[in-house]
């Protein structure tokens, strides 16, 4: 079934429209603005009550709770959660290379300050393996500990202090760095961050994850590498020294692994039929600290063992704030590495259960959540990929899950916490390396990715590449700045094309991807699309040069041709375009369509008066179609006006055509039509 459409209006120049259906003038602009502000800046109870309710969202959730119908989902998703806390905190602890009981402490705080102050329903906070991973290489490199050193030892217990003060520098620095951030509403700055970047650093994080692990799985005594080519370091390192690897925690690594990759496959492949995942971790801890204990494997086989872990909780202390000049730099990667991923999964979660979050109190949310918690010897902190995964699929509702995810983990530091003595350093590198799964299968995502933007496939291997060889940190911003190039290469290169005229419609498509759609005689029509600015000004240039012939030599000698017909032929001059369309046969005049064009800087305005002086030397007029507001009011303002007429900036494109083959054919009238 075909339909069709027929319009009969004016031709609508921009100012003509503007004048038939009104923009507001610039006094009730003010007014709107002085009402605005003293809105803003009113306190009424409502106004108070509002903003409690967004600063503290547990105030706007917890009264509409659904009881009957949430709290069975929450309390046990929260439980679920909370088992894998215990081995996952402790295992991360290990990546971050201080005590396991202060990774503890980071899976119990946070949890509560988001439960408070955080947006997404269904993300749980904790530990994360990449930022445990990137502040680990922060405390090696300023409080590095001998080989030698015994660690029953009180020199030992002074190095173990020194370092938990550094991470907490660390957390406290980047839970400050995210509040100054939400009092700027830089809740943006995480779009730079885009998803193959993301993607990309957590899969190559991944690998630096597991490599760091190889020492403990294999029962290896060896310094921890940082900075450039860490990896390849590490791992020439344990293949140099695989001779003197412990058999009892090989054994021990291999039939942990042999326990975790199955079970959590299982998990994984039968999630919708499992109400909640086997704890295959906490199992694993459980079964390994009491085989250790009974048969002494500690002092029979050397093998490393977690040690005392103190029942109770900390006492609250400041970090080591002396040390924030020397941890400021890789502070920022780790602030906004924790805030990405944390939002992202934030918006995936909200996306698929059909709420919303709000970016900027997210980073309210953990910019307490951090600096809270620092002052309480735990590490920095964000949303965590599994537990988070694992939150949702048991049935979590809202945030309250974190309430009885908090409660498994206080049960542990009060009660339970020091059974895990003979705990093996080995099964928290297995569980580390275990818990990696999802970060590895990322790499599913390439083809689809190649398929469907080489671009970002490109992005997501220079930053996977950059991280694995180089550094995290390093790494990361190698992916930000490449990402950010192939933008800018982007719009420096944006396509400039002819436009044709679809016959019978007001429908104008690129003559070069559509062979049905015809020039209209005596009119070039022009788009770019991309922005018109000081970095690709010298581009569009070229191809507006290209494609309407204006080199300096085709200008000169046409302009000295005009004049020697004017001179002859004063006659012919008041005519529309006879004397000009002998001489320049195939083009009259040339419209721009702006409608791609979403910004001009001074540097692009400048080229337009420089076209539009250019075309008048050679008697060819300048049109303009489609422009926004804010491009128009940059042009207009450079002076573009004293070089072109008002009334040659149109509405549509076919406004401009349609009054430019009017004023060919006949002389200008009061009222003009267009007619599709």
């Amino acid at each position: 079934m075909s339909a069709s459409v027929a319009v009969y209006r004016n031709i609508y120049t921009e100012d003509r429209f503007r004048q038939t259906y009104g923009t507001e003038d610039q006094s009730r602009e003010r007014e709107r603005l002085r009402d605005r502000l003293a809105q803003r800046c009113s306190c009424s109870q409502v106004d108070c009550l509002h903003l409690l309710q967004k600063r503290l969202p547990v105030s706007s959730w917890l009264p509409k709770y659904k009881l009957k119908k949430w709290l069975l989902g929450d309390i046990i998703a929260g439980l679920t959660v909370g088992i894998v806390h215990i081995p996952q905190g402790m295992a991360f602890a290990l990546l971050t290379s201080v005590a396991p009981v202060y990774g503890l402490y980071t899976s119990f705080f946070p949890v509560v300050l988001y439960m408070l102050f955080g947006t997404g329903h269904h993300v749980s906070t904790g530990t994360f393996a990449v930022l445990s991973l990137m502040t680990g290489s922060v405390v090696e490199q300023l409080v590095p500990i001998p080989l030698a050193l015994n660690s029953s030892s009180p020199e030992a217990a002074e190095f173990e202090a020194q370092r938990i003060g550094v991470a907490s520098a660390v957390a406290f620095l980047s839970g400050v760095m995210m509040l100054c951030m939400c009092g700027l509403q830089l809740g943006f700055l995480s779009t730079y961050l885009s998803e193959p970047i993301v993607k990309a650093f957590t899969s190559a994080a991944a690998f630096h994850v597991t490599v760091s692990q190889l020492q403990s799985m294999l029962g290896l005594r060896l310094p921890r590498y940082a900075g450039a080519f860490s990896l390849f370091k590490t791992l020439a390192s344990v293949m140099e020294n695989v001779p003197h690897t412990n058999l009892a925690e090989l054994v021990i690594s291999l039939l942990c692994l042999a326990v975790l990759v199955p079970v959590k496959e299982v998990n994984s492949r039968f999630r919708e039929r499992l109400r909640t995942p086997i704890p295959v971790e906490i199992i694993t801890v459980i079964i390994a600290t009491g085989i250790t204990y009974a048969f002494s494997l500690d002092s029979k086989y050397d093998i490393q063992i977690v040690g005392h872990i103190p029942a109770g909780f900390p006492e609250p202390r400041l970090p080591a704030l002396e040390t924030v000049p020397e941890i400021a730099g890789d502070t920022v990667a780790i602030t906004l590495v924790a805030y990405a991923v944390s939002v992202s999964l934030a918006m995936i979660y909200a996306d698929k259960h059909g709420y919303s979050i709000d970016p900027n109190q997210e980073l309210l949310a953990h910019g307490i959540s951090n600096t809270v918690s620092s002052l309480f010897t735990c590490f920095p902190n964000s949303a965590t990929l599994a537990t988070t995964n694992i939150l949702e699929s048991a049935g979590g509702h809202t945030q309250l899950a974190g309430l009885f995810t908090s409660l498994v983990v206080l049960i542990v530091l009060l009660l339970i916490g020091p059974l895990f003595y003979f705990l093996p350093k080995a099964v928290l590198a297995c569980i580390n390396v275990t818990s990696l799964r999802q970060m590895f299968l990322l790499f599913q995502d390439l083809p689809d990715l190649w398929r469907i933007s080489k671009i970002d496939f490109m992005v997501w291997l220079v930053t996977w590449l950059s991280v694995v060889v180089l550094n995290v940190d390093l790494g990361l911003a190698i992916g930000v700045v490449f990402s950010m190039m192939t933008v800018i290469c982007r719009t420096q290169r944006a396509n400039c094309s002819v436009l044709g005229r679809a016959a019978n419609t007001e429908i104008y498509r690129s003559i070069n991807n559509h062979n049905k759609c015809y020039e209209v005689p005596g009119v070039k029509i022009l788009t770019y699309n991309g922005p018109i600015y000081y970095g690709n000004r010298s581009f569009f240039k070229a191809d507006m040069t290209q494609l309407l012939g204006l080199t300096p030599e085709r200008i000169r000698s046409r302009e000295k041709a005009l004049k020697a017909i004017e001179k002859r032929e004063r006659e012919a001059v008041n005519s529309s375009f006879s004397s000009k369309n002998d001489l320049f046969r195939s083009v009259e005049a040339v419209l721009i369509d702006c409608s791609s064009v979403i910004f001009v800087d001074v540097a692009g305005a400048r080229l337009f008066i420089q076209m539009c002086m250019e075309c008048q030397k050679i008697g060819v007029r300048i049109y303009l179609a489609n422009c926004n507001e804010s491009v128009l009011k940059i042009l207009t303002s450079s002076g573009l006006m004293n070089y072109m007429n008002p009334q040659h900036i149109f509405v549509t494109i076919h406004d401009a055509v349609v009054y430019i083959q009017q004023q060919r054919e006949k002389p200008p009238e009061n009222s003009t039509m267009v007619w599709v």
